[in-house]
This record gives structure tokens, C-alpha cells and sequence, in this order.
């Protein structure tokens, strides 16, 4: 279920932002079709869907850049992310070039897997 606070906050981002966050969250919801999406540390994300589901993944757009955060330090470093600047706790990417959908997977199924061992 699409949630109108992230319909809000891609639609104030500016349209080549916009344009990327629209397809990054299809390809989440692609992803993650039976999860929730919500607003949560002020960026769009994807929740686990059962009552008290724990954040899966979260964006957000910057000046220059895009993020993609799993909602936790340790996942990124465990995902090749090349060719991708990465921080501890996300991948980073412009609006021009999204990562590819094989990238974004393996980095939510690293994140399920963490979910799952906790």
C-alpha cells in the first residue's frame, strides 16, 4: 500500500530527484511487495508487515546525491557495492545512476537475514 506522506515527500524533491525516487520505490515494492510503506527517520521506507515489523530499508534524497539505507551499520559492509560510494550504514548513488535492482536485493536480503538471526 502506497503511503501519502511518501507521495509528498518524492513530490517536493526536484524532478530528477523525483524521477529516481519514483523508480527506486517500484523497485522496492518489487522487492518487498508484502511490506509497509511508511515515513520513518524523516525518509520513505519499507517496514516488515507483521505488527511491530522492523524498518527493512529506507531513501532519501540529498543536494547531489541519493541514499539507500538498510537501517542498520553492519549490512553495506558485507555487499560488494562497487562501483557505489558507500558510508556504514548506506549506498550512495545520483538520480542519472540508480544501482541496479541485483544490487538493491542482495542488500535487502542481507538486512532479512540480519532481521531474522535477532
Amino acid at each position: 500500500m502506497l503511503c501519502a506522506e511518501v507521495d509528498a515527500y518524492i513530490a517536493a524533491q526536484k524532478p530528477a530527484f523525483a524521477a529516481a525516487l519514483m523508480q527506486l520505490r517500484a523497485t522496492l515494492q518489487a522487492i518487498l511487495p508484502d511490506h509497509i510503506e511508511v515515513m520513518s527517520y524523516a525518509m520513505p521506507g519499507l517496514r516488515q508487515p507483521q505488527r511491530g515489523g522492523k524498518m527493512v530499508i529506507g531513501y532519501a534524497a540529498f543536494a547531489k546525491h541519493i541514499g539507500l539505507y538498510p537501517h542498520s551499520g553492519s549490512v553495506i559492509d558485507k555487499i560488494n557495492c562497487k562501483p557505489f560510494k558507500t558510508s556504514k550504514s548506506g549506498l550512495m548513488f545520483t538520480p542519472e545512476n540508480l544501482p541496479p535492482r541485483a544490487l538493491i536485493a542482495a542488500i535487502i536480503a542481507q538486512r532479512q537475514r540480519e532481521l531474522a538471526a535477532a
